[in-house]
């Protein structure tokens, strides 16, 4: 029977072959979760996700949500499907069992994501966006804060946002103006308008606890005077129960290209002049809390774009094996041949290679980077807390902005595969491209992780994280090197390593010169390069796991090892020549795209 959403083959080894997750068992802080129990974990994840969630993503694009005198009301199947997802205990899957939690390794909980965000992430962001708010009770909350607002956040029993972005500050938060008046028993009266805010209004639960950032009067400018509130939709009595409404209006949801089933939304705080808000962390440090937020949202997002390009590629190569069109090439002059499955022809085959080999990367390189916070959770020795903690923000901007760069081009394969019937709503292929768009904007457009990558991540901690990620590169060129058939791919491999490696203290160096904006202008294309050279190292760690077991073992295996063989050979002989050549154009470091004028541009 063909699988739908993710391919479980592939999850099972990511989990138990490339990272063996079954060892956290042996540490008291996972003892529980052996090989037996993960594996029961990702198969309830899946009938979930395949009976309960999938069935919302036609639902939820074509009905979308509804708006009415300031409510917003979700299609009436998500209702019961949210219920099973809480009583679950699947928006906690990480956290304490004391606040609602389960206290599941990352990447355990990484491998149940991957269904749930395959199935409808328009639906799984509102239960995503809540753990996201929750987190930042748990680490910045007062006592009081946490008791009032942490379980009932970890359970869904009532949800929660992120408040960010006004009309005129986007991407430069800095620049927001919603106030933040102190009054005399310590809480804030917040004022400001806040848009594009996910999950903003619903009527999934009965409240929705708005995490926001405004700046209280006389706070300096710029995010240096940004302070971060806690301001429920109904407000909460010391008992938990619920209070008066707290003047935070929907004025509005957008109209999408895609996610219709989520909740878009127009905010306004204190139109009434009566939204009373409490002080979450410090003062004038809210944009170093909500970092803690947003690089979480970040990761989540790159697991959205790749659950679309999981889901885009399961259904291309199962349509590809059953669509009869065309005879084989090699029969084409025989008049007696039948037709043949699409899967034969040569194109058709390119393309759902190219596609395998970038889910197969990406999915080890999301669970990867939920594997490192796991494994600085484990160690009490601080300089590898340190190491673990600097290559996870190192590969944030990687899992955010290469991932769904290249999800969505798998989705556009995925489009291509079905001809003209991916083009039509008939099949779910035209959706998943519409819903994966977004990721590429959002939470930081990929032209600010590029950025980010560039500005901060390069040079952190003098360098050390890039060499420490470098180094893991290595141990896998060395291990390949030593395995036969290999030992070209480690080469070539090895090759664009070191390439990298120039590439990076070139963009150092040209970012700390007169020639800075030549090199941001090639941040984007490093950031590429930088996640291409990841994908092949991914690639090729899955490759030696697999050439070592292939010859014993069983037929199913077989083809699967075959398979991450040619994932890796494929990718890194047909694709990381074209990264090699995209390095190249960056060390030429031509000034074409700052030297332009604007005129020049034309369109006047």
């Amino acid at each position: 029977m063909a699988q739908v959403i993710a391919d479980r083959r592939d999850i099972d080894f990511v989990l138990h072959e490339q990272l063996e997750v079954g060892n956290f068992s042996k540490h008291e802080a996972y003892a529980e979760f052996t090989k037996k129990t993960v594996d029961l974990i990702v198969n309830e994840a899946r009938n979930l996700a395949v009976k309960e969630i999938l069935p919302l993503q036609k639902i939820g694009d074509e009905q979308g949500c509804k708006f009415e005198a300031g409510k917003v009301t979700v299609p009436q199947e998500f209702h019961k499907v949210y219920e099973l997802f809480c009583e679950g205990e699947w928006l906690a899957m990480n956290e304490d069992p004391e606040w609602g939690g389960q206290g599941m390794p990352r990447a355990v909980s990484l491998a149940a994501s991957d269904y749930f965000n395959g199935a409808n992430y328009s639906f799984i962001m509102y239960p995503g966006l809540t753990h996201g708010a929750a987190k930042l009770v748990e680490a910045f909350g007062t006592d009081e804060q946490k008791r009032i607002f942490l379980k009932k956040m970890y359970t869904g029993e009532w949800t929660g946002t992120m408040l960010l972005t006004e009309p005129e500050a986007g991407s430069d938060v800095g620049a927001l103006t919603t106030t933040a008046v102190k009054n005399d028993d310590g809480t804030y009266s917040l004022s400001g308008n806040k848009i594009f805010i996910s999950s903003g209004e619903h009527d999934l639960t009965e409240n929705i606890i708005h995490p926001v950032l405004a700046r209280i009067e006389g706070a300096p400018e710029g995010t240096r005077g940004i302070s971060l509130f806690l301001a429920p939709k109904f407000r909460v009595n010391e008992d938990g129960s619920l209070g008066e409404f707290n003047d935070v209006v929907c004025t509005g949801i957008e109209h999408k290209m895609g996610i219709h089933g989520n909740s878009t939304c127009s905010l306004t705080l204190g139109g009434k002049g009566q939204c009373i808000g409490t002080l979450l962390g410090e003062e004038n440090k809210g944009m170093r809390a909500m970092f803690l937020m947003m690089n979480e949202a970040r990761a989540l997002v790159g697991q959205q774009g790749f659950g679309c390009a999981s889901a885009s590629y399961m259904n291309a190569v199962n349509y590809a094996r059953e669509r009869v069109q065309g005879k084989n090439l090699l029969q084409m002059m025989d008049p007696e041949a039948s037709d043949v499955a699409i899967i034969q022809h040569p194109d058709v085959r390119r393309m759902l290679l190219k596609m395998k080999s970038l889910v197969e990367g990406m999915r080890s390189l999301i669970y990867y980077h939920g594997y490192l916070d796991d494994l600085k959770k484990l160690t009490d020795d601080a300089d590898e807390k340190a190491r673990y903690q600097g290559m996870l923000e190192l590969l944030t901007p990687i899992v955010k902005g290469y991932i769904t760069d290249r999800a969505f081009e798998v989705c556009s394969d995925g489009i291509q595969v079905y001809g003209g019937y991916g083009f039509i709503q008939e099949y779910p292929q035209e959706q998943l491209l519409r819903d994966c768009k977004i990721t590429q904007i959002y939470e930081g457009t990929n032209g600010i992780q590029a950025m980010d990558l560039l500005g901060r991540k390069l040079g952190m901690n003098k360098g050390k994280p890039v060499m420490d990620l470098l180094g893991e590169m290595n141990k896998i060129i060395a291990a390949a090197k030593g395995i036969e058939g290999l030992e070209d791919f480690a080469a070539d491999f090895e090759t664009a390593v070191n390439k990298l490696g120039e590439v990076g203290i070139h963009m150092g160096t040209t970012a700390m010169s007169p020639k800075v904006l030549n090199a941001f202008s090639f941040a984007h294309p490093f950031m590429e390069a930088t996640g291409d050279v990841v994908m092949a190292w991914m690639l090729l760690w899955r490759a030696t796991i697999a050439a070592q077991k292939m010859e014993k073992a069983k037929k199913k295996d077989k083809a699967f090892y075959e398979g991450q063989v040619k994932s890796a050979e494929y990718f890194i002989k047909a694709m990381l020549p074209i990264t090699m050549g995209k390095m190249s154009a960056i060390l030429a470091n031509t000034g074409a795209a700052v030297e332009i004028s604007e005129d020049a541009f034309g369109g006047k």
